[in-house]
């Protein structure tokens, strides 16, 4: 199995920036791509963003429009989201999720409320 820690939640202002970072442990050679996802109180879970094994980011929200970068470190067993600009809207649960070998894995998440 895999554990995945997300780790850089808090409060921030508008405007300001914010780094979330994943560990995962447990069989880590197992985990193909893996994504950031984030969700607030009444609303579905979205998307963040999702990057490959190899570290190619391949899909994000379209909340995002350009703020957001997701890097990938396979030797650190890390995936890092880089938040730029946050705005209010921004604010919610952000979990890291790592598909591995037919289980879904998630991190227990991690709060970002961001102020005006």
């Amino acid at each position: 199995q895999v554990q995945l820690a997300e780790s850089g939640g808090g409060l921030v202002q508008a405007g300001e920036s914010l780094k979330l970072s994943c560990l995962a442990s447990g069989k880590t050679w197992t985990i193909g791509g893996m994504a950031w996802y984030r969700q607030t109180p009444g609303k579905e879970r979205e998307l963040v963003a999702r990057i490959t094994r190899g570290g190619v980011p391949r899909e994000f929200g379209d909340f995002v429009k350009g703020r957001f970068t997701i890097r990938r470190d396979n030797t650190k067993n890390t995936v890092d989201l880089q938040m730029n600009n946050l705005t209010p809207e921004d604010t919610a649960v952000y979990s890291c999720y790592a598909p591995a070998q037919g289980f879904d894995s998630w991190g227990q998440g991690t709060q970002v409320p961001v102020s005006t």
